[in-house]
């Protein structure tokens, strides 16, 4: 009986351990990459033109051309055959999705329109000030998946990824600006 019992516990665990393998990392790759990488260039044109619509434009192309390059990256890194990941296509989809979802996140606010009516407060600031709060979400969603599937500390999850994504949005900012 006793038997019948750890090989459940044994299925159980190679089960979530290949889905871990499978959708959990390289949908965290691609939501650390989307979610820290666009920061740069996002930020750059936000502080280089203080116009919402060309922020939008530069951040909806630097999330889709992200999503795209690291699905295919994903998919044509690995093939499962030695890793155990299964269909590369389906790691590549998952990681290239959640990269453009990850730039997608802190673009959105940039589609607010350059005018607003009277009494609304600067267009450009709202969508920034939604823009680093949505930032900030995504950040500490990433350290949440990282402690509930990786095993991580979310202090220590937290720190990592905030930390990366100050250096990443200090570098954006500090660009645009020149």
């Amino acid at each position: 009986m006793a038997a019948v019992f750890e090989d459940t516990a044994t299925l159980a665990a190679d089960a979530r351990r290949a889905f871990v393998l499978r959708y959990v990392q390289p949908g965290l790759a691609g939501l650390i990459d989307g979610s820290v990488s666009t920061l740069a260039p996002i930020f750059a044109a936000a502080f280089a033109t203080g116009h919402n619509g060309a922020t939008f434009l530069v951040g909806l192309a630097a999330s889709v051309g992200a999503g795209i390059s690291m699905g295919f990256t994903e998919a044509l890194s690995d093939d499962g055959s030695v890793t155990g990941r299964g269909d590369p296509w389906i790691h590549g989809l998952v990681c290239g999705v959640m990269t453009t979802l990850g730039g997608l996140g802190h673009t959105l606010p940039y589609a607010i329109p350059d005018t607003l009516p009277a009494g609304w407060p600067n267009p450009f600031v709202l969508a920034t000030t939604l823009a680093v709060l949505v930032v900030v979400v995504e950040l500490i969603a990433i350290a949440a998946i990282r402690t509930r599937f990786m095993a991580t500390p979310f202090w220590r999850a937290a720190m990592q990824v905030m930390l990366g994504g100050a250096l990443v949005l200090a570098t954006g900012i500090l660009i645009g600006s020149a």
